[in-house]
Order: structure tokens, then sequence, then C-alpha cells
């Protein structure tokens, strides 16, 4: 083409639909988790897995399906992972056994590992330079959206009807997003790409495989033999895989884009973003659920102020990153992130909404305001033959940040919770009891109804029992919060001393610039604004 497409505003809604469903997919599990563990009995390893099985082939898999949709198609990338996506919903809705609930997770990261980088390459190919910066502005707050909106329409859904519903919500939502970007997005592939370095993409599969189960396992379930195995195959493998990257003429990932301090401060700053926004609102909506007694419907609409907050720091940075530059968004965004966590660690049993209503809003500010400019800086980073790469690298530190937030500051709380709740009612309940109580707020919930049905115990006990579980949750709450004010401060300190300046930073545009010229006269690619790679 010899000007930008016409129809791109048209088809970034369906890219952002796309996104939609595919962030959607993990945060309306977190209010459908208490039916589904009722329904399927599931034990609290069986629940990480329900959740982490869909993580694991997502952020494995985001990098090399990035390069192949680069390859052949984006466009094809995009539609056939939505099918996959659909597919994997389609089962999920349908079974009632837990392996099976988590391989139907797992088909649906696959789809999902698919869809999410085809979506940004797919973005950066259609819009020409001057408005790519608004397009990524929308992109980024429809994953602030989706964050609130999941456990929204999740909780809608299961006011009247089964669990299986929130998974079969997906498919109508895939078929309109697949006929969207068959009439909308424009056909996209990389030219003079060369061969995939499919080595380079098995350690990476391999590597980060490895890693977020090491991240999901250990620390939730213990560093038995699997996860420390898995923690080993991930050192070695990643080694293996700089190695064979520094030495391959057309590597899967050229590693030396880590020198770039745009581009790693951005990435180091999406990780720890999402370390926090993830792993605090996994542990605030169960507090809300569970201590504060919202059903799954009243959950979603307290987190709404989230999303609008995430608008509000979208629009901010569209008007101001042009004028100050990028470092002056993230840094503050993720101070302002800081702060919402840490306001956490003042959570009490008494604490109601009104107490997790500010750090909901900074968090989501916070995300609207530096996301957008940190996922710009790295897919600059990128030549026009690496565009689905540039995607890949940008969400697997998304899921990666997410998988660590969870896992981490999960386990932080489950720890907690059990220490303080043992030192409350441990000589007053009997062993095999109390250790369901410990297990999870849940599972002492479930206890304290039943005792509230023996003649033994009654009515009394068991409010003294829920009493004690809402305040060990809370002691929870407001421990795992100040450890993890305490992890996003020294990530911002990172951020903050490996970004550069404006000025440094338009100097290394320059650089990458003058070596993506020198690139295309060797490859004779288009590099223009017209974004000519195959549309």
């Amino acid at each position: 083409m010899t000007g930008p497409y016409p129809r791109r505003w048209w088809a970034l809604a369906v890219l952002c639909l796309s996104l939609l469903i595919v962030v959607m997919a993990n945060t309306s599990l977190i209010v459908a988790a208490p039916d589904m563990t009722r329904d399927l009995e599931l034990s609290s390893s069986d629940l990480q897995w329900v959740i982490d099985g869909y993580t694991v082939p997502y952020a494995a898999l985001m990098l090399v399906l990035g390069s192949l949709g680069d390859k052949y198609s984006r466009r094809g990338a995009l539609i056939t992972g939505l099918l996959i996506f659909a597919g994997g919903s389609v089962m999920g809705s349908l079974v009632d056994q837990t392996g099976l609930v988590i391989t139907a997770r797992a088909v649906m990261g696959v789809g999902a590992a698919v869809v999410m980088p085809a979506t940004l390459s797919l973005l950066v190919a259609t819009f020409p330079r001057n408005e790519r910066t608004r397009a990524i502005t929308a992109w980024t707050a429809t994953s602030g959206l989706a964050i609130a909106v999941g456990p929204l329409v999740a909780g809608w859904l299961l006011q009247h009807y089964s669990w299986g519903s929130t998974f079969l919500i997906n498919v109508p939502i895939a078929v309109v997003a697949v006929l969207g970007a068959l009439a909308l997005v424009p056909p996209s592939k990389a030219q003079a790409m060369g061969r995939i370095d499919y080595v380079g993409g098995l350690l990476s599969i391999v590597s980060v495989g490895a890693l977020v189960y090491a991240i999901i396992e250990g620390p939730h379930f213990g560093w038995g033999a699997g996860p420390v195995a898995a923690a080993v195959v991930a050192a070695v493998g990643l080694t293996v895989f700089v190695l064979w990257e520094l030495r391959h003429p057309h590597p899967m990932l050229d590693v030396r884009k880590f020198k770039l301090r745009p581009f790693s401060g951005s990435m180091i700053a999406v990780l720890f973003f999402f370390f926090g926004t993830f792993g605090s609102i996994y542990y605030s909506t169960q507090f809300l659920q569970f201590v504060l007694g919202y059903d799954a419907l009243e959950t979603g609409v307290r987190l709404l102020p989230l999303a609008g907050a995430v608008f509000v720091g979208a629009a901010v940075t569209g008007k101001l990153t042009p004028k100050l530059g990028v470092k002056a968004m993230i840094i503050p965004g993720m101070a302002l992130g800081t702060v919402g966590v840490f306001l956490l660690a003042q959570i009490d049993k008494g604490s109601t909404y009104t107490d997790f209503l500010p750090s909901l809003l900074l968090l989501g500010f916070a995300i609207g305001l530096s996301v957008s400019p940190a996922t710009d800086t790295i897919m600059d980073a990128f030549p026009e033959s690496e565009l689905g790469v540039g995607g890949g690298a940008n969400d697997t530190s998304l899921e990666l940040g997410g998988s660590l937030g969870i896992a981490v500051l999960g386990s932080l709380l489950g720890t907690a919770y059990k220490d303080k709740l043992g030192d409350m009612v441990g000589g007053l309940l009997p062993s095999t009891i109390l250790d369901t109580a410990k297990d999870s707020v849940g599972g002492g919930i479930a206890v304290a109804e039943q005792i509230a049905k023996t003649p033994e115990g009654g009515p009394g006990q068991a409010r003294a029992l829920v009493d004690a579980v809402n305040e060990s949750f809370a002691h929870g709450v407001a421990h795992t919060s100040l450890i993890g004010g305490i992890i996003m401060a020294v990530g911002t300190l990172i951020v903050l001393a490996v970004l550069p300046g404006r000025r440094a930073g338009g100097q290394h545009r320059q650089e990458k610039t003058e070596a993506g010229k020198q690139h295309a006269s060797t490859d004779a690619a288009p590099r223009n604004g017209a974004r000519k790679d195959g549309l």
C-alpha cells in the first residue's frame, strides 16, 4: 500500500475484542473459582492448576507463535488462535472432571498464545508511526478493562447459570472477532524474513515453560523434586538459549536488544506492573467474596473503578507522553502502583470495600499511565519483520509478571493466613479439621458451616471460627501487601536506573533507526511509515 490502511480504526476494534477475551479468561475465573471448587470438589492444588493450566502454554509459546505469525500470516495466526481458544472454551463448558477442565484451560492457553502477539503485531503493522501511540494506548486500556470486566461478566453469568457458562461466553465473542478479522483486518506478514530459528524457539518453550511451572508449583506446594528440577531446567535452558541466539545469524529473539536501556527498562516495568496488579487483585477479590460476603456479580461490580481509572490514565498518557517522554510516564505510574499495593497493608478484619477502593483506583490509573508507553517502546525496538516476536516478548513479560504476582504473593498470603489461624484456634479443633480450615479462607468458612450443624459445635462456635478466619485472612492480606509493596518499590528503583532520560532515549531511537536502515538495505525489505510488510 502507498498510504495507511483506511479502515485501521475498525481493525483496531477487532484486535481489542480479541485481546479482551484472552485476558478475561484469566480474570473471570477468579470469581468463578468458589463455584468450581464446590462442584468439582477441587483441592487447593487442583484449583491452582485449573487457573494456571492456562498460564504455562500461554507464556511458553508466545515468542515462537509470534514468529510463525510474522513468517506466514499475522491475520491467519489471529484467526487460528481464536478458533483454538473457542474450541478449548467449548470443551471447558462441557466437561465435569478436574483433569479435563485443566486440559481445556491448557487448550485455551495455546490459543491465547497465538492471539496475543498477533494483536500487537497487526496493530503496529497497520498503523503509521504518528498514530501508533494512540492505538497502543487503546490496546493497553483494553487489557485493563478486561481485568475488571472479566469478573463482572462471570458474576452476572453465575447468577443465572453454572460455572461452565464462564467458558461458553467466549465462543460467540471469538466468532464475532473471527468474522471481524476477515472483514476488517488487513492481511500482513514479514518480507525477507528468512528461516525461522526453530532450535531457539524450542529452547525458549522449554525454558519459559519450566520457569513458569517452578514459579507456580514451588511457592504454593513446596520446593520438592518437581519444582527444583523445573527451576534447574529453566536456568540451564535460558543460558543455552542466550548462547545460541548470540551465535545464530537469524535468532528467534536478538538478546542483544537487552543492552538497549529503553527496551530492557520497559520490559522490567511491564513485568513489575503486572506482578503487583495481578497479585493484589487475586487476594482482594477473595477478601471481597469470603470476608465481606459479596457474591460474584457484586465483586465484579466493585472492580469497575479499576477499569475506569485505566481509561483516565490512558487519556493522560496520550496527552503527556509526546511532551514529557516515556520515562516521565513510567516512573510516576510505577510509584503510584507501589502506593496502591502499600495501601492494602492497612487492611484488617473490620475493613470494608471503601478501604480497597483507593488501591484499585491507583493501580488502574498506573496501568493506564505507564503500560502503554512501555509497550510502545518495546515494539519500537523490533523491525517490521519481527513484530510478532516483539509482541511475544512484551506479552511474555506481562504473563511472567502476572504469574509471579499470583504465585509469590499468593504463597505469602497462604503462609501468613495458616500461621495466624493456627495461633488463634490451633488447640480448639481436631487436627484434620484444622488442616482443612488452614488450607484456604474458603476452607475455613466451609469448616465453620459444618460446625454450625453439629450438636457439639453450634452457631456460637461457628461464628467464633469465622471471626478467626476473617482476622487471619485480613492479617495475611496486610502482611502480603507490605512485602509486595517493597518488591514494587525495588522494581521502581531498578526501572528508574535503567530507563534513559528523554535526550538519551532519543539517541537510542536514532541509533536504532540507522541500524534498521542498514538492515533494510541488506535484505531489501521495505521500511516506511506506510507499513508495507505484506499489507
